[in-house]
């Protein structure tokens, strides 16, 4: 098989490891840790073993592309830059959306998606990935197929980041002054200002804590993902998606965001009081550990885990309906 794959984000000259995968661009590390070890099984040596040249192509796909997109993917650092590369691609995608190099039907069908892109994106995206290593002839054609739509995708979320504005203020009305007609003059009003980074990432984030206190933490946690895009070294979103995350009780992802955070703004209010939050549920879980083993190590008292809502009741109170 050809490895000349030129559509899509490649066209860019940018190897998408996303596409190599079969895995969206929002992927966390779990999911694209388990969509490798579903590709890795399907090209393994033994489901080709009575078709050699099968076989070397599967060796060849796995050596090539897969592997070497898993090893950039799954280190959090090289995750993080090429993320970062594919934030910039897609305001520039966004700044030219009416000449994207897509050809593709289903990159097409995103493209008139609106508001509901996300889910479409998503949708086109299973229905690609079923079928990308299943004939491994067709492989290159379906990766750069999977590629023209993260292209598109990346574009209409950057392009929805760019239009949203900030919420304005309500204006206060000054009280009447007299006016000399006679000397009045018009005077021009001044010109819109562009949403600066920081507002754009303060209407995400605002957003966010919104649905946070609806108690609608994974829109919350896609809000702030947007704005990572734009600054991914914003210490109030780290802050914010750690709380996000204490909610859903995923203490180990709340630890990453907050630690950045401190990292970020170590004294900034809402980022010292998210790490108070976040030390004290940590001492409870060690505390639970140890205060009361089981016959495995590990806490006894089912109400103790990090992963029972118990536990985390006494610092956020109910979840709000």
């Amino acid at each position: 098989m050809s490895f000349a794959i030129k559509q899509g984000l490649f066209k860019l000259n940018i190897t998408d490891h996303h596409a190599i995968l079969g895995v969206s661009i929002d992927a966390e590390s779990k999911q694209i840790r388990s969509q490798y070890l579903k590709i890795a099984q399907q090209l393994h040596p033994d489901k080709c073993r009575c078709d050699p040249a099968k076989a070397r192509t599967a060796e060849q796909i796995l050596s090539r592309l897969v592997n070497p997109a898993y090893e950039q993917l799954s280190r959090k650092s090289a995750l993080a830059e090429h993320q970062l590369v594919l934030t910039q691609i897609g305001k520039r995608l966004a700044e030219n959306k009416n000449n994207l190099p897509v050809k593709s039907q289903l990159a097409q069908e995103l493209l008139k998606a609106g508001d509901g892109a996300e889910l479409i994106y998503l949708k086109l995206l299973k229905q690609l990935t079923a079928e990308q290593y299943k004939s491994l002839s067709q492989s290159g054609e379906l990766i750069e197929a999977i590629s023209e739509l993260n292209l598109v995708y990346l574009m209409l979320k950057s392009d929805r980041g760019r239009n949203r504005r900030p919420v304005q203020a309500t204006p206060v009305v000054a009280p009447p002054t007299k006016v000399d007609v006679a000397t009045a003059t018009p005077s021009a009003s001044p010109p819109a200002e562009e949403p600066t980074v920081d507002s754009r990432v303060n209407t995400f984030v605002d957003r966010a804590q919104q649905y946070i206190s609806k108690g609608e933490f994974d829109q919350a946690i896609q809000e702030l993902k947007d704005a990572l895009r734009i600054n991914p070294n914003h210490g109030v979103t780290h802050a914010v998606m750690g709380r996000a995350y204490l909610h859903k009780k995923q203490l180990t992802m709340a630890k990453v965001h907050i630690d950045k955070a401190v990292q970020a703004e170590p004294h900034n209010e809402v980022v010292m009081e998210s790490k108070k939050v976040l030390d004290k549920l940590t001492r409870v879980a060690n505390q639970a550990k140890t205060s009361h083993p089981g016959s495995d190590g590990k806490a006894a008292d089912k109400n103790n885990k990090p992963g029972n809502s118990g536990f985390f009741s006494g610092f956020f109170g109910a979840k709000k309906k």
